[in-house]
């Protein structure tokens, strides 16, 4: 059975980057009647944070990406400290003690040989009576996983066949010096045990997947599928790193942002399909194909997101707003015809507070010197009220026999006078909800 997972670190909100990853991952399990686990890797204590782990289950709420089952990463180190037990009898797991400082030297002295920047493997030399000693001086050491130096392949579900030459990398440091576990091992040990079929994730994990593969190789696991996602980056092309602080997808729910017009867009961007709007979680499934998404960066602009909520919102009926509209302070009884009136004419739901204030208080009147006589008379024409949808069309063809305007000489100053814009809904939906037309005055 497909199993996929998504499996954030509780140490901030999620952004639009996290979602792409989330998104693909769920869209993949929902499409095969798989699994999708949700799993919180809180590994790092000082930094994991409870009220983050809250927020990323609201957050997929929010969007409809229920999970099938919770994990924590925090409630499995016994099974980490099993794994890396048995790497250590397989002679694949050494410790080691240079300082970042020491490493950073290393590194430089490389490059300046014209060599690739790897750890050279020194600690392999040391005699046991080196490592006490070191261990005194400087406390534990950090534990690397020894890499066989041969090619590691695969097929990637959207980059297609890659091959990494393992000499190349630096044998990874699994658990810190201070016995916190890194997501490395952490998660081959998870994908391994919990069936994982299917890992999706961004483009800068690939040479993570290349050490990896060989880990769950050498603890007897079996690889699933893998598919690195391009990253996005601004609309200019910029890096979106420093930006995504302010894309967090509560923050995005704050702007208006509707869910299916961010599922949407997320869906599909940075494929071979067009962005389009649609109205369920059942049609992203059923139209979802992993192999249609290229590898170049991908330009996100958070705008894109505006003209799609406004068009998701066109769609709803009352029911499903009714909360926005009470909330913006309309009576029940004209809840109908105000959302009915309202909803062509808003960008989101935060919007519809200026149409009923606009309803309930009335516009200051924009009208011109040459527009004053007409709009007097025309307003001398207007009928006491109550209005309906009728009045609207009896009341222009009044005025137009009165004062023989027609076209947009006789309805645009009529608009700008009862409503103080020269654009905006329907007048015969508009003008039956005016409590308060101040162009009497």
């Amino acid at each position: 059975m497909t199993t996929t997972r998504f499996a954030p670190s509780p140490t901030g909100y999620i952004h639009v980057g996290n979602l792409r990853t989330a998104l693909m991952n769920y869209l993949i399990a929902r499409k095969a009647g798989g699994t999708f686990i949700l799993r919180i890797d809180d590994t790092d204590p000082e930094r994991s944070k409870e009220e983050y782990v809250d927020a990323i289950k609201q957050d997929l709420e929010w969007l409809g990406l229920h999970w099938d089952r919770v994990e924590r990463q925090s409630d499995r180190l016994d099974r980490y400290a099993e794994a890396a037990d048995k790497l250590r009898e397989m002679g694949r797991f050494y410790e080691a003690f240079e300082t970042p400082t020491e490493l950073d030297l290393k590194r430089k002295k490389q490059l300046n040989m014209g060599k690739p920047p790897v750890y050279d493997r020194a600690a392999l030399n040391l005699s046991d009576a080196e490592k006490e000693a070191l261990r005194a001086e400087r406390g534990n050491g950090v534990w690397r996983f020894k890499l066989d130096h041969e090619r590691i392949e695969w097929n990637d579900g959207i980059l297609g066949d890659i091959s990494i030459d393992a000499a190349s990398v630096s044998d990874p440091v699994l658990i810190r010096g201070d016995g916190q576990v890194l997501y490395t091992i952490a998660s081959v040990v998870d994908d391994t045990e919990m069936g994982v079929t299917d890992v999706v994730r961004g483009s800068d994990h690939v040479t993570n997947t290349a050490t990896q593969i060989q880990i769950i190789e050498a603890l007897g696991g079996t690889c699933p599928r893998f598919a690195h996602h391009s990253l996005l980056t601004g609309p200019q092309g910029e890096a979106l790193s420093k930006r995504l602080g302010t894309l967090a997808l509560r923050d995005l729910r704050e702007q208006g942002v509707q869910p299916m017009a961010l599922l949407s867009l997320m869906a599909r961007l940075g494929s071979s399909d067009p962005v389009e709007l649609r109205s369920e979680m059942a049609e992203l499934i059923d139209g979802f194909d992993i192999t249609r998404f290229g590898a170049a960066p991908t330009k996100f602009d958070v705008q894109d997101l505006f003209p799609l909520t406004a068009k998701h919102l066109q769609s709803l009926p009352l029911a499903d707003v009714a909360d926005a509209v009470a909330d913006a302070g309309v009576p029940t009884e004209v809840a109908e015809p105000f959302w009915a009136m309202a909803r062509e004419n808003i960008t989101t739901l935060a919007d519809l507070k200026g149409w009923w204030e606009l309803c309930r208080d009335g516009a200051e009147p924009l009208i011109a010197d040459e527009d004053r006589e007409f709009i007097a008379e025309a307003i001398a024409l207007l009928p006491e009220g109550p209005f309906d949808g009728e009045t609207w069309g009896t009341w222009t063809k009044d005025v137009k026999e009165a004062t023989g305007r027609k076209g947009k000489g006789l309805f645009m100053p009529l608009r700008k006078a009862l409503t103080g814009m020269e654009r905006g809904p329907e007048m015969a939906a508009l003008l039956p909800l005016l409590q308060v037309i101040r162009a009497r005055g």
